[in-house]
């Protein structure tokens, strides 16, 4: 029986093989057996697959990543508030989303160093237009899951703004928000 729903024959999906082994050892780590490799939340955030036809529904796999997701970041708010404190933990907290809001305090078409003109990166009203939404939900208590953050997308433009940037603050605010959870 498989873990996940499989992708029509002809279409790709996720390569099986690898799910599966990911999945065990982040089932290993979580369960503290201490022959699997380290694993975190930020890990499991940046885990990426293969594509094969026929393989997991990556709909399916992405949501259950959310969830192992969710569930390691909880785990380890709780490990570091039992190890520092609540204060010390939401401080941190606060710091990471002070430099967040510094970086977004900047300029409008000037948050982000930009690629060169031949070159693709994140359209800059696309990403500035969130960047506002982001300064809402910090400043003003606005509602935003942390689903909205993982799964923004951005058109591509000439000259935009660096995609690696933009997606480390992306990593931040995501952090600071399973952080406050």
């Amino acid at each position: 029986m498989s873990t996940f729903p499989r992708s029509p024959k002809s279409a790709p999906g996720y390569d099986v093989e690898q799910v599966d082994e990911f999945l065990q050892t982040a089932r290993r780590a979580y369960d503290g057996d201490e022959t699997a490799p380290a694993l975190t939340a930020a890990d499991i955030r940046h885990t990426a697959f293969s594509m094969a036809k026929g393989g997991y529904s990556t709909t399916h796999v992405d949501a259950a990543l959310e969830r192992l997701e969710d569930a390691f970041a909880a785990r380890e708010r709780e490990n570091a508030r039992a190890r520092q404190g609540d204060a010390a933990w939401y401080e941190e907290a606060r710091t990471t989303a002070q430099v967040v809001l510094n970086r977004l305090d900047r300029p409008l078409g000037h948050r982000f160093d930009r690629v060169g003109f031949l070159t693709l990166g994140y359209n800059r009203n696309d990403v500035d237009r969130f960047a506002n939404r982001l300064v809402r939900y910090f400043q003003d208590g606005r509602p935003m899951s942390v689903e909205e953050v993982r799964t923004v997308t951005f058109r591509e433009q000439r000259g935009g703004y660096r995609e690696a940037q933009v997606d480390l603050l992306l990593d931040s605010v995501t952090d600071v928000m399973l952080a406050v959870r």
